[in-house]
């Protein structure tokens, strides 16, 4: 792998070959040579992938990787006959040749059209095909790319294609009409892969403004959990595009699963929490080459009451709204599958012929939660607006040195800054952990069971009627303790909602985790390094909390999840009995959030991930279908780190920390770096790569895998 020096100097290898040439006329070399040229004078910023997979970066500038498809225009003739003008270009806007002929890579591309037919709201297809099933020989119409078309050379890049199917006679040309285009460039010859892309263009064939749109969702919602929105091979990106073909005239002949957009997108996120799933009824989908999915194992990493995780309201989707002023039976049904609307079972209701008095009942909010309205419905208790609330805040910490008992100040007041009693709290406890180079391998005393940290309960601190409070630590910081430490809170209380009414609940919560460090030696403050953001988490699943509400940010996890921790103290009460019979489990923050995450992917390597928890509980994580997608549009690719992590701190690999406890790994203890990368790399032989690399002198990882290496983090989980 050459540098990025080596790269730019290619760019002038090209603008000599150009000059040499143009001494061929106005032929082929010509124009070559003018491609060339171009080539030569535009910045070569390639993106990390294409850096990644290069094999030679001379290749790479001669190839211009990426793919830019753009639908310019579209007209639909009185006859029928649809045209669409098509440019295509790298992402420096040169244009590429669709042949392959004059510029590197085939580029493959299929087109559909569709309309919105006056008074109604979702697309129609053009451009379908019929598909018999070979299990029910059920044949059934489905929307597709079209076929048999030609395509006609405009200019340099710009291509004009004449659809093989015609709009039908009589169509609305006053109505909208979208032109869906998508496809891929072939640059395997070069060592570059396959690049995709997709675009849709939307008109009137009679002139005038586009007024009518399917607006209810947008990509960029999507691609908080799956990174990059692709679908059948990768090509097909985006839900604007998606909608063209997943209309509710798509049925899948061999299961009957209609593919309506809204319908096949509210199932698989509800997955294994569909009433029909939990009867015993797999959702499954059968697709190209009668491929079989199955989404019945699908956790959704959110509450499913949490409609606006995908309907955002704040992202400029024209029809944002809908899930709240048009409810109807089959998008609602489609979550709720165990209600019959023909017979009215499962459905408070009664029998619905249409969908004209959904939303008599069912209007956007209520005056009470928890009621028939749609914001009321999906009410998540914890969020209810009749909670008052509770913060925490630490406001100092005094006598936090070396052999003595740090005294904590805090504040206790509800969400409207009110005061709250000690006594209105179920819980109250603070955590204490250092150094904050690295926790874990800190003893807090003989008498501390949990490794490298120590928690005490503070409902005993003294607190005045404003909300102050003092708490004072029973153990003290280590005799021998330098540099800075930490102390983290967590706290809840119970309220009781809607008293005296039939939705009165008691609810408990708790507040949000803090986290303050302070020096035990007079040396300068150095808080604990920030890898990753609660913020990030919450991109997927919205609002983190775990252990009963009792812990919520990620800088407060990592003070008990630290390297010498595992689920040894609960392994005894376990209530699977092949737990008690196996090694305990290590839960450092970064072995354990990586396998969490890595899932179901560990099945391939003959590996699983399995916490005993609280009371002997049993927690397997092997199952876990993560969100992002790959290039190619499959799920569960974990290439990209900064989903979770901040900083680049991916790049900064954790050299000279502590090493980490996993009983259940192939290495115990493992070093630092080592786990990191093992938490997703799962494989023996990527064990037996860490091994070979590591010495008494200590792991050698930085000088392959370090920012500027040849295989730097960056380079090796490059994706598009």
């Amino acid at each position: 792998m050459k540098n990025l020096f080596q790269i730019k100097r290619s760019a002038v290898i090209l603008a000599v070959l150009a000059m040499t040439l143009m001494g061929a006329g106005t032929g082929p070399g010509s124009r070559l040579a003018t491609k060339l040229g171009n080539i030569a004078r535009r910045k070569l910023d390639f993106t990390q992938r294409q850096r990644a997979l290069a094999a030679d970066p001379s290749a790479a500038a001669f190839a211009r990787p990426g793919l830019v498809m753009t639908v310019t225009g579209a007209k639909i003739a009185s006859d029928g006959t649809i045209t669409a003008t098509v440019s295509v270009t790298d992402p420096t806007g040169v244009p590429l040749d669709r042949t392959g002929a004059t510029t590197a890579g085939a580029i493959s591309m299929s087109l559909v059209a569709a309309t919105i037919p006056k008074g109604q709201t979702q697309y129609v297809a053009y451009t379908t095909r019929t598909q018999t099933s070979p299990i029910t020989k059920v044949s059934a119409i489905q929307a597709g790319a079209d076929s048999g078309g030609t395509w006609t050379v405009v200019s340099d890049g710009v291509y004009s294609y004449k659809f093989g199917i015609k709009a039908p006679t009589g169509f609305d040309a006053t109505a909208t009409h979208t032109i869906g285009l998508y496809g891929s460039r072939d640059l395997s010859a070069s060592g570059l892969g396959v690049e995709y892309a997709s675009n849709v263009f939307t008109f009137v064939p009679a002139g005038g403004a586009v007024t009518v749109t399917r607006d209810v969702v947008r990509t960029s919602g999507c691609n908080n959990c799956h990174d990059q929105l692709s679908f059948h091979g990768g090509s097909r990106r985006g839900v604007e595009l998606c909608i063209l073909c997943h209309t509710p005239q798509t049925i899948d002949p061999d299961t009957g699963n209609t593919l309506d957009m809204k319908v096949m997108a509210h199932k698989i996120h509800m997955g294994s929490s569909l009433p029909s799933v939990k009867a015993g009824k797999p959702y499954q989908i059968i697709g190209f080459n009668q491929a079989v999915t199955d989404w019945s194992t699908v956790v959704y990493p959110a509450d499913v009451r949490r409609c606006e995780t995908c309907h955002q309201q704040n992202v400029g989707a024209a029809q944002a709204k809908n899930y709240l002023l048009k409810p109807t039976r089959i998008a609602c049904g489609a979550c709720h599958d165990d209600i019959n609307f023909t017979t009215g079972a499962n459905h408070a209701g009664g029998p619905m012929v249409d969908d004209t008095m959904c939303s008599i009942c069912h209007i956007p909010q209520g005056e009470l939660e928890f009621d028939a309205s749609i914001k009321g419905a999906h009410t998540i208790a914890t969020e209810s607006a009749s909670l008052t609330g509770l913060v925490v805040n630490i406001t100092k910490i005094q006598n936090g040195t070396a052999g003595k008992a740090p005294s904590v100040n805090f504040t206790i007041k509800n969400g409207n800054g009110a005061p709250l009693p000690i006594s209105a709290l179920g819980s109250i406890s603070f955590t204490m952990a250092g150094p904050t180079s690295d926790y874990g391998y800190t003893s807090f005393g003989s008498d501390v069971t949990t490794p490298g940290y120590v928690t005490e309960s503070a409902t005993s601190a003294s607190c005045g009627s404003d909300g102050s409070c003092l708490y004072t630590f029973k153990h003290t910081v280590p005799a021998k303790a330098t540099g800075t430490y930490s102390i983290g809170v967590e706290a809840r209380r119970t309220e009781t909602i809607l008293a005296g009414t039939t939705t009165q609940q008691n609810v408990q919560y708790g507040a949000k985790n803090q986290v303050v460090s302070f020096s035990v030696d007079g040396s300068p403050l150095v808080p604990r390094r920030t890898i990753v953001a609660t913020s990030n988490c919450n991109q997927c699943h919205v609002s983190l909390s775990v252990h009963g509400t009792l812990r919520n940010q990620t800088e407060y996890c990592s003070l008990c999840h630290n390297p010498s921790n595992t689920d040894s103290s609960v392994r005894p009460v376990a209530v699977v009995a092949a737990d008690k019979a196996a090694p305990a489990q290590g839960v450092n923050f970064n072995l354990m959030v990586h396998r969490i995450h890595t899932g179901e992917n560990m099945l391939a390597d003959g590996r699983t991930y399995s916490i005993v928890g609280f009371g002997g509980s049993h927690n397997d994580f092997s199952d876990v279908r993560y969100p992002a997608m790959s290039a190619t549009g499959g799920v569960g690719d974990t290439r990209n780190c900064s989903i979770c992590h901040v900083n680049n701190s991916e790049q900064t690999l954790p050299v000279g920390k502590n090493k980490v406890v996993d009983p259940q790994g192939p290495i115990n203890p493992i070093p630092a770096v080592s786990s990191a990368c093992t938490g997703c790399h799962t494989s023996l032989e990527t064990a037996g790569h860490t091994l070979q690399n590591t010495t008494v002198l200590g792991e050698s990882c930085t000088v392959c895998h370090s920012a500027s290496a040849p295989y730097s983090v960056g380079q090796v989980h490059a994706q598009y």
